[in-house]
């Protein structure tokens, strides 16, 4: 096959403590005797008809040029180019209101309460509304812990103004502080082909609540919890269909089930050398059965 994987200008702020996904990825596509090349989404020069498949690898900064992502996701489908995961899907999963819909639909997520632009932020009513001493504020479309924040009373009260300032300028949403994310870890579960590939538990750094690994936070490879799996592969099911790759985020609570922090379906790390070659196997399978389609 002809393939683009899609990456972005920021890629070394992200990868710097991880080994290099992309790159071992793109070695092994071309063992396969694939014909692959790396582009920018935002380069305007890339001729995107001539693949067969156009794969979101690593665009990390769709979120700072969301607007400008969502033109270029309406530039394909002008185009008629098979985007992997699909154009609907990535707009759908670009805003962590998302997360609302699984609700709705009877997945279990992280209590949370909605923060519209334009809104101001009113500490004392979150920390009623959501039962917590600590609450965890983020964008709704964000990436990479960006303008995200740790809050206990104090520090939500002093802070006020500022988040009162960036809600000016996008939606909000805010959640208690999960203690099992210290305590624990939070575990990604990484779905390839629409199958269950393998698992990793992520934990923050001493006194950090972060797990990204290029914030200091350690990944170990996993066998994934019953309980957890059982509930992922619905979701997988439900939620993404259609989708190369899928990776839910969740924590294991006290009842051993799975509370849902994020379903990643545009451009997380999928951890393929902790999966072995099986798992990078099984993302070139499911290229061609994507292609096939």
């Amino acid at each position: 096959m002809n393939l683009a994987l899609v990456t972005s200008q920021v890629l070394a702020q992200y990868a710097s403590n991880q080994d290099d996904e992309d790159s071992l990825l793109l070695r092994y596509l071309r063992e396969q005797g694939h014909h692959v090349d790396y582009c920018l989404w935002t380069d305007p020069a890339v001729n995107w008809r001539q693949y067969d498949v156009v794969v979101l690898k690593s665009p990390w900064d769709y979120f700072d040029r969301v607007g400008e992502f969502y033109q270029w996701l309406d530039s394909l489908d002008q185009l008629g180019v098979r985007l992997l995961n699909p154009t609907a899907t990535v707009r759908w999963n670009a805003d962590k209101k998302y997360l609302r819909d699984m609700e709705q639909a009877g997945v279990r997520i992280v209590p949370t309460h909605w923060l519209p632009q334009g809104s101001s932020f009113h500490p004392d009513e979150l920390f009623a509304q959501l039962a917590t001493e600590r609450l965890v504020v983020k964008p709704a479309v964000s990436g990479g812990a960006k303008n995200t924040f740790d809050l206990n009373r104090a520090e939500a009260t002093h802070r006020a103004p500022e988040l009162t300032a960036l809600l000016a300028h996008e939606d909000y949403l805010a959640q208690p502080f999960q203690p099992q994310i210290q305590l624990q870890g939070e575990w990604s579960l990484i779905y390839l082909g629409g199958a269950f590939s393998h698992c990793v538990l992520k934990a923050p750094k001493a006194g950090d609540f972060r797990v990204q690994h290029y914030l200091g936070g350690s990944i170990e490879p996993r066998e994934a919890p019953a309980s957890l799996r059982a509930t992922a592969d619905r979701i997988v099911r439900d939620f993404a269909p259609g989708c190369l790759y899928a990776r839910v985020d969740g924590l294991q609570d006290t009842n051993g089930e799975l509370l849902l922090m994020e379903l990643e379906l545009i451009e997380p790390f999928l951890y393929l050398e902790s999966g072995g070659q099986s798992a990078y196997a099984r993302y070139e399978q499911g290229l061609r059965l994507a292609a096939a389609h």
